[in-house]
C-alpha cells in the first residue's frame, strides 16, 4: 500500500504499514496502576533523584497525565476496560502500546452525535520517565513521540462491550511508528486497502486529525497530543490525496452519517460523502484548482536509473526492443520486490548506515521547508516553494556526491504511478514539488517545478542526483504535455502494465510496472 505524508506535516513520512506477523498478545480487564521496579537504574536515578523517599509518585508522571485527561472527560468511568499487552514492548513483547483504554461515550443527540466507543492509547508517549522506552526529554518538548492515538467507533444498539479490533489496528500503527521513528500527525492519511475491522465494509483507509474532545496535555516528561484515527472510504482517501486531509475532515464533520462533529467512524456506512452530497465533489475540485494539493510526497515502490545510449530510445523503436525492455523491467521488479527492505541491490554500491541517515535527514529537512516565498503585500506574484538541497551539517558532505545526468528512466508500480497526475496537476502546476520515497531502499525521486527554490537542478541540467536522491525538473513548457500524456494513470484499472511513456526531446521516460501481488 502507499502511505502518504502531508505538506504541513512532512516529517511524518509514512512508510508501508502492515498488521505484521506478530500475534496480538493481550489481556482485557480494568486498569491498574503500579510503580515499576526494574533494572537500568543508572538512567532512572536522575529522574527519581528529585523525589524524596516520602513523595515518590504512586503513578508514573506520563501515565498520570493521560489518566488525568481521561478522568476530566469521563469522570464517571474511573476504571474503564483496557486492552493490555501481556508482555510489554520494553520486555521484548511485540506490541508497543502498553494499554488501550475503551470508554463508553454517550454522544450528543442534540447534535446528531451517536453513542460510541472511545479508544485511547498509552505508549507512544513516555509513560514512565525511567528510560525503559524513551530517553528523558524536556518538559517543554514532546513526551516520547509526542502523541497518543484515539479512535471513535459507533456503538451498535444493544452492544454491551466494545469490540477489540480497533486495539489491534492501533497496535499496528504504533509498530510502524516505533520501527520507522516517523510520527503520525493531524492531516496525514494512510491507505490500508482492506476493511479496518476485517469485514466487507467500505471503510478501508484512515485520516488523522486532532481528537474531537481530548486536549493536548503535559507532564514533567513533555507534551502529548491526541491524534484521532478516522475511518474513510477509498473515494474520500483519494480526495484527501488530491486536495488535502484537513479539507476532507471538515467535509466529514458536516455530514452526521459520515462522522459528524466528533468524527465517529461507522463501519456500516455504505455511502461516501460524495454520494451523500454530490455538491461536495465540486467543492473538492474547486479546492484542487485554486489551492493545489498539500500532499508533498508518498512512500512507494520506485526506482530510477541513467540509461545507456542503447536504452535511450524513442517509444517508436522496434517491437522486439520494446518487448525485451518490458521483460527486463518486469524481471527487475520481481528481483527487487523479492529482496528484503534495506538489502543490497545488484549494480548499486551499498551505502553505509551513516550515509543512509544523511539522506533521510536531508529529505526530511528539505520537505519541512514548504513555506511559499510570497510577499504578503503582493499576492499577485507567482507562488514559489523552497527546500534545502544540502545535506545535514551533522557530517561531512563529501560522503554523498551530487552529479548531473543526461537522461533518466523512472520506474513506479501502478499504485505509485497513479499519483503522477496528482503530482503534476496538484503540485508542480502550482509551483511546488512532489517526492516518491522508496519503501524498499533509500531511493527518493523528487519532481520539481521551475519556481521551486533550492533545487540542485536547473534549466541546463534538469536531472541531478544527490546520492540516491534524484531531482527531476519538469519545465513549464513540458508540464502540460506530461499532464495530458499521463492523465490516464488517474484511472489505473484501465492501464495494462508494464507501460512506458517517453519524451525523447526531454530525455525522460517513465515505466509503470504491475503492482506487487
Amino acid at each position: 500500500s502507499i502511505n502518504t505524508f502531508s505538506e504541513q506535516y512532512s516529517k511524518a513520512l509514512i512508510k508501508r504499514l502492515h498488521l505484521g506477523s506478530h500475534s496480538f498478545h493481550t489481556y482485557i480487564g480494568r486498569n491498574s496502576r503500579c510503580v515499576h521496579s526494574g533494572n537500568k537504574m543508572d538512567d532512572r536515578e536522575r529522574r527519581s533523584a528529585g523525589y524524596s523517599q516520602g513523595n515518590v509518585p504512586v503513578t508514573p508522571p506520563g501515565l498520570d497525565a493521560i489518566y488525568s485527561a481521561c478522568r476530566r472527560l469521563y469522570p464517571d468511568q474511573p476504571n474503564p476496560l483496557q486492552v493490555t499487552a501481556l508482555v510489554k514492548y520494553w520486555l521484548g513483547g511485540p506490541d508497543p502500546l502498553d494499554y488501550i483504554s475503551m470508554y463508553a461515550n454517550p454522544g450528543d443527540p442534540d447534535r446528531n452525535i451517536p453513542p460510541h466507543w472511545h479508544y485511547i492509547s498509552f505508549g507512544l508517549s513516555d509513560l514512565h520517565g525511567d528510560c525503559r522506552v524513551y530517553e528523558l526529554g524536556l518538559a517543554d518538548g514532546p513526551s516520547g513521540f509526542g502523541f497518543e492515538l484515539t479512535f471513535r467507533l459507533k456503538r451498535e444498539p444493544g452492544e454491551a462491550n466494545p469490540p477489540t479490533w480497533p486495539a489491534a489496528l492501533m497496535q499496528a500503527l504504533a509498530r510502524y511508528v516505533f520501527q520507522s521513528e516517523n510520527v503520525l500527525c493531524s492531516g496525514d492519511h494512510v491507505s490500508w486497502h482492506t476493511p479496518l475491522d476485517g469485514s466487507e465494509s467500505r471503510i478501508q483507509h484512515m485520516l488523522m486529525t486532532e481528537d474531537s474532545q481530548l486536549q493536548p496535555t503535559s507532564s514533567v516528561l513533555g507534551m502529548v497530543n491526541f491524534i484521532q484515527i478516522v475511518g474513510v472510504c477509498g473515494e474520500e482517501l483519494k480526495a484527501a490525496q488530491h486536495w488535502n486531509g484537513p479539507g476532507i475532515i471538515e467535509l466529514l464533520r458536516s455530514k452526521p452519517s459520515a462522522g459528524g462533529p466528533w468524527l465517529v467512524t461507522d463501519m456500516r456506512r455504505g455511502e461516501t460523502i460524495f454520494e451523500l452530497d454530490p455538491h461536495l465533489k465540486e467543492r473538492v475540485d474547486q479546492g484542487i484548482e485554486q489551492e493545489g494539493s498539500n500532499l508533498s510526497g508518498v512512500s512507494a515502490w520506485c526506482l530510477w536509473d541513467e540509461p545507456g545510449d542503447n536504452s535511450n530510445q524513442s517509444s517508436d523503436g522496434e517491437d522486439d526492443d520494446k518487448e525485451n525492455k518490458k521483460e527486463r523491467d518486469e524481471e527487475d521488479y520481481r528481483e527487487r520486490t523479492s529482496e528484503r527492505r534495506g538489502s543490497k541491490e545488484p549494480g548499486r554500491r551499498a551505502i553505509s548506515d551513516y550515509e543512509s541517515e544523511q539522506i533521510k535527514a536531508t529529505l526530511k529537512k528539505g520537505l519541512s521547508k514548504t513555506h511559499l516565498n510570497v510577499n504578503e503585500e503582493s499576492q499577485a506574484q507567482s507562488r514559489k516553494e523552497s527546500f534545502d538541497s544540502t545535506v545535514s551539517s551533522d557530517g561531512p558532505t563529501e560522503l554523498i556526491r551530487t552529479r548531473t545526468l543526461d537522461t533518466v528512466h523512472l520506474k513506479f508500480n501502478l499504485e505509485a504511478g497513479s499519483l503522477l497526475p496528482l503530482a503534476l496537476r496538484g503540485r508542480l502546476k502550482h509551483g511546488r514539488h512532489f517526492t516518491f520515497k522508496g519503501i524498499m531502499n533509500d531511493i527518493a525521486i523528487t519532481l520539481v517545478s521551475s519556481s521551486v527554490i533550492g533545487s540542485i537542478t536547473d534549466e541546463e541540467h534538469p536531472f541531478a542526483a544527490h546520492g540516491t536522491w534524484l531531482q527531476v525538473l519538469i519545465q513549464d513548457e513540458a508540464l502540460e504535455d506530461m499532464i495530458m500524456d499521463l492523465d490516464e494513470l488517474s484511472r489505473p484499472d484501465d492501464i495494462l502494465c508494464p507501460k512506458t511513456y517517453s519524451w525523447p526531446e526531454k530525455r525522460l521516460c517513465i515505466t509503470i510496472l504491475p503492482d506487487e501481488s
